[in-house]
């Protein structure tokens, strides 16, 4: 390393604060809101909230792909990490909704089976002890998997262009 170059910019500490404390209020969130609200006895309303919900997440998911894409996006990693969690929550509860009604699901009793089985789903891991049995179970199964090779593959890659692009800034400023 020469004397001249300037040092490697710092880790960026406050992102990764940041996306730490959204991920804690995301989880608390899901496991403490009345979730049981939704469901059989206000179907419109739910399914209004989910695609309400599923539109406005892939509207941020496309602002944040694009920006980083232009070079105009800030703190992409974080955000993007943030986005892929707020998508997790919003099937999870999605799953739990529906579980609620045995004829939907095979195995999903709570909210924890709700987030394990979207993380299995996420992962593409599929292990079998919880499955959608019931059409609009299915539906939402089969939205979510569209859901992660569209947006989520997107945004995996394009968080991965950002962190090369960071460390090849580094390694240039060492020389």
């Amino acid at each position: 390393m020469s004397e001249s170059s300037p040092p490697p910019p710092p880790a960026d500490l406050r992102a990764w604060a940041w996306l730490l404390v959204a991920f804690t209020l995301l989880m608390v969130g899901y496991f403490t809101l009345p979730l049981e609200w939704f469901g059989d006895r206000r179907p419109l309303v739910s399914w209004l909230g989910f695609a309400g919900a599923l539109a406005a997440l892939s509207w941020l998911m496309v602002v944040k792909i694009v920006g980083v894409l232009r070079g105009t996006a800030k703190r992409p990693v974080a955000w993007l990490v943030f986005l892929i969690a707020l998508a997790m929550n919003i099937f999870s509860a999605s799953y739990f909704v529906l579980g609620s009604h045995k004829a939907e699901f095979a195995g999903l009793e709570t909210r924890l089976d709700a987030l394990y089985f979207t993380v299995v789903t996420m992962a593409t891991v599929g292990y079998g002890d919880i499955t959608p049995s019931g059409q609009a179970a299915r539906l939402v199964v089969m939205l979510q998997i569209g859901y992660n090779f569209v947006f989520l593959a997107a945004a995996a890659g394009t968080a991965s262009r950002a962190v090369r692009s960071n460390v090849e800034q580094r390694f240039r400023g060492r020389d």
